[in-house]
């Protein structure tokens, strides 16, 4: 059915919660700091941003490098450079969902240093627009006036794969803002794909208001630097050596502000950085554009939109955090809200939006840290929660490319497939026997994230006009649930590192919620029969599942495996969709088995390993009928959080024993912590809503 009421936010309870929770309750592992796609992705890895350079979530450095002068003395604020500036003081650092904010200190002057990736759900173009806003704010906490001047640059390490490739640069023109880009020589437009890589075609762009009178520079670093710590300005005309190595001398694109005389009254500065990458994905025959130049839009017309539209982005910006933040901390708590502010960014910059050749958005999704796979479908399942709490647009998006090959005849099994290729190449499956053998495939898996995806997009809609254009696909996937879905064959499922296995109960869960969510498909769009078919399946199906897996006090993680047990995260769509095919005892039995089996950092994925899995962690605390046991689930999760010694955007796959990192990082699974907000009806109706 439609979602129909809006949930009102109380200002009141806004205010207090983000007062009373100003400060970060989470330790971030990393820090989001310019977050838009795979190839444009950039973090602090450390407590202080000048302990170590920025990195590519690949942990490749991408460096920025900040530095503020107080009367004649130079701190740093981003970056190891120059090693002589004394460090700024470190006072607060706050990660936001579409921002971070740093407080820091130096000579008296108080220093926010904000950065803003605008990805606001409701907002396709912000989400398809690769620019972030870096702004500082400046005031002065001692009762003195202070000479203050500031400086940023970007190395060209943003625009190579190694820094061994050559680069060159030029000035380039928007309205009212001076520009500079940079770019590799050779211009490898999608030439390369992989996993661990980084863009080595398109052009970065740094862009300031003319209006701020900046003084620009494009140099070899050390000049750059060294002229701003010793004199507090930049000066000179633009290096001309090129092309050369992105490593040789390190060619930055510079920036020196001129503060003036900075007393009680804040001091603004900001700037645009930009990535274009002209074309982003090849769609089998096809090169894609990104959706922003869909259009025809050019670099100068992106620049000048996002410029001119800084003011009401960044208030719509703190508006949406605030907000957001506010909901998941009154519906999971404090930590919780925390977590989904970390998550956030990530999620949605391991995705790419571009516009198909027809002009439809699609989202594709890389596999990072894992094979680098594209548009994979059993990433996109437990990424879906971002998308189905906060854009429909978005969902539709991410599982459009997945319906589109399989219908193609290239594709020739009765089973969803598991990938496109490998990103940014989507050209065909390259997981497992790809498009030829159904060797080492996922066949109940993949139909299984389809079928519950495409009914969520349907119940969010309150129709199945979208699914109804890829109908022949879903009837097909269903069928083949309703035939091998009660009792797996040996086959792989999404937590594919762990192995074959046979009759896999959680498995099973997620082809019996499937087919339910089908039938419920098939009611809303006129179809009784097979909708009277396929929910006498799934309640026969749901009725003699529990006597497969019964193993006690708890459900076994394989119907023929008695003494063994897994986490039922499948399990929550039954609720979260309104199926009610099983009993609510069902989930009460294995909340209270599970926290029986809690580990310092976390639950166990099973009884095989103790390594688990932080998306599923949250699918699973979200069984829980009360508060109380979704805290007890979650509260070893926030442990590895804080403790975790690797210091990298949020892994979901880790030992519970000591939060060591087993594998995986930056990946879009973790949008899958924002499950718990499904949980709430109101939530999700007010969320999904939003236009």
């Amino acid at each position: 059915m439609r979602f129909a009421a809006l949930l009102t936010l109380s200002l009141s309870t806004l205010a207090t919660f983000v007062a009373a929770d100003d400060a970060q309750i989470l330790r971030p592992p990393a820090v989001p700091l310019v977050t838009h796609d795979p190839y444009f992705s950039i973090w602090s890895c450390s407590d202080h941003p000048a302990e170590g350079w920025p990195q590519h979530w690949t942990g490749k450095v991408h460096a920025l490098c900040s530095m503020i002068r107080v009367d004649g003395k130079t701190y740093r604020l981003m970056g190891m450079e120059s090693r002589e500036a004394e460090v700024a003081k470190l006072i607060n650092c706050r990660v936001w969902p579409t921002r971070t904010i740093y407080t820091l200190e130096a000579g008296g002057v108080t220093v926010t240093l904000t950065f803003t990736s605008p990805l606001l759900p409701d907002d396709l173009e912000l989400i398809g627009r690769p620019a972030s806003y870096i702004a500082w704010s400046l005031k002065s906490t001692d009762g003195q006036i202070h000479d203050v001047d500031l400086y940023f640059d970007h190395t060209a390490e943003l625009v190579v794969n190694e820094p061994k490739q050559n680069v060159d640069w030029s000035r380039a023109e928007a309205a009212g803002m001076d520009v500079m880009r940079m770019g590799t020589k050779d211009q490898p437009v999608l030439q390369r794909d992989g996993d661990d890589v980084r863009i080595d075609w398109g052009y970065s762009y740094l862009a300031v208001p003319a209006k701020q009178s900046a003084a620009t520079l494009i140099a070899g670093a050390p000049v750059a630097r060294e002229s701003f710590v010793t004199a507090g300005r930049i000066a000179g005309s633009d290096d001309t050596t090129m092309p050369r190595p992105a490593s040789q001398n390190w060619p930055v694109c510079a920036v020196a502000f001129d503060c003036g005389r900075v007393a009680g009254q804040p001091v603004e500065k900001w700037l645009i950085l930009a990535y274009d990458d002209v074309y982003s994905i090849q769609y089998f025959e096809e090169k894609l554009r990104p959706w922003w130049r869909r259009d025809g839009a050019d670099p100068a017309q992106m620049l000048t939109a996002a410029a001119q539209a800084y003011e009401d982005v960044t208030a719509r910006c703190r508006r949406f955090d605030e907000q957001l933040t506010t909901d998941a901390g009154r519906i999971g708590g404090a930590k919780y809200a925390d977590l989904c502010a970390l998550a956030y960014r990530q999620a949605i910059a391991a995705h790419k939006l571009v516009a198909a050749p027809d002009g439809t958005p699609m989202l594709f999704s890389k596999e990072n840290n894992s094979n680098g796979c594209i548009a994979t479908v059993d990433v996109a399942y437990p990424a879906s929660p971002i998308f189905m709490l906060l854009s429909n647009d978005l969902l539709k998006a991410m599982i459009e490319p997945v319906f589109r090959y399989a219908a193609m005849d290239r594709w020739p099994f009765p089973f969803a497939p598991h990938d496109l290729g490998r990103y940014p190449k989507a050209v065909g499956q390259r997981y497992g026997g790809g498009e030829k053998t159904e060797d080492r495939q996922m066949p109940v898996e993949e139909c299984g994230n389809m079928v519950i995806m495409a009914a969520a997009v349907s119940q969010i809609d309150g129709n199945t006009q979208y699914v109804e254009r890829f109908w022949p696909q879903l009837s097909q996937w269903a069928a083949y649930l309703k035939e091998k879905g009660l009792d797996p064959e040996n086959q792989l499922c999404t937590d594919d590192f762990a192995g074959h296995l046979a009759h896999n109960a959680n498995l099973s869960l997620k082809a019996i919620v499937a087919l339910g969510a089908y039938a419920k498909v098939c009611k809303m769009a006129g179809r009784q029969a097979e909708a009277d078919e396929y929910r006498r399946v799934a309640e026969e199906f749901a009725a003699e599942w529990p006597k497969l897996a019964d193993d006690g006090d708890h459900y076994r993680l394989a119907f023929d495996a008695p003494g063994t047990w897994s986490q039922k995260y499948n399990l929550v769509w039954d609720t979260l969709l309104n199926l009610n095919l099983f009993p609510t005892d069902i989930a009460r039995r294995e909340v209270a088995y599970y926290k029986t089996k809690l580990n310092e950092f976390g639950l166990p994925l099973d009884n095989r390993e103790l390594y688990t899995k932080t998306d599923w962690e949250v699918w699973t605390a979200t069984l829980a009928e009360n508060r109380e046991d979704f805290d007890a689930l979650m509260e070893p999760v926030y442990a590895f959080v804080n403790k975790t010694p690797q210091r990298v955007p949020l892994t979901d796959w880790y030992w519970t024993q000591n939060a060591e990192r087993r594998g995986f990082k930056a990946r879009s699974v973790i949008g899958g912590v924002f499950i718990k907000m499904l949980s709430d009806p109101a939530a999700w109706e007010n969320w999904s809503q939003r236009k």
